[in-house]
């Protein structure tokens, strides 16, 4: 019986209903609005941000969701142990996670999801906006491309539409400068010169 348990618990666990099972089916109508600088600087923090509305009269989007693609690229050096590699690296942000100091992304708030490079931000009630907002630095010179798809919710069911009827994404791209900028540590340790 418990090897049955875990064989099946790559489809559901024993008893338990689908994950998606409470998602609604269906095409939700939503528009985004995004920004992200096309030049970008070594070292150089920027923010990526998109706003999503729903422009449904009276239906709540089940999870309003965004992928991002291109924070990294895949090396091609054999024997890695991983290939990823950051263009861009999302910037921490002290917190304290019960009584013990920790450094949290500086991705949306509340929008970590089990899915690689997913975020989600809950519900969206007709006519409001949720904005997802990351703050990165570029770690890698030359051309970039991050790629955006925005979700009605986790599952699939749910599908996020534009006016048009097509998926919501976008792209930005542009180029990393490989000069830094120039600043430098005060002689106090902590203030930094530009």
């Amino acid at each position: 019986m418990a090897f049955a348990c875990l064989a099946a618990a790559g489809l559901t666990a024993c008893g338990e209903p689908r994950q998606d099972a409470k998602e609604p089916s269906g095409r939700f109508q939503v528009s985004a609005k995004a920004s992200f600088p096309g030049t970008q600087s070594l070292a150089k923090t920027t923010k990526l941000v998109i706003r999503v509305r729903n422009e449904e009269a009276r239906r709540v989007i089940p999870n309003v969701a965004v992928t991002v693609h291109g924070f990294d690229y895949r090396t091609k050096q054999q024997g890695v142990a991983d290939p990823s590699r950051p263009i861009f690296v999302i910037n921490g942000v002290p917190k304290r996670i019960g009584n013990f100091p920790e450094t949290k992304e500086a991705s949306p708030t509340g929008g970590e999801t089990a899915y690689v490079d997913t975020w989600a931000l809950g519900p969206l009630r007709p006519g409001k906006v949720k904005t997802f907002k990351w703050t990165v630095t570029a770690v890698r010179s030359g051309p970039y491309k991050l790629r955006y798809t925005v979700a009605g919710g986790l599952n699939g069911k749910a599908k996020a539409v534009g006016v048009g009827g097509g998926l919501v994404r976008g792209t930005f791209s542009g180029d990393v400068s490989d000069k830094p900028p120039q600043s430098r540590v005060a002689d106090d340790g902590k203030t930094v010169i530009r």
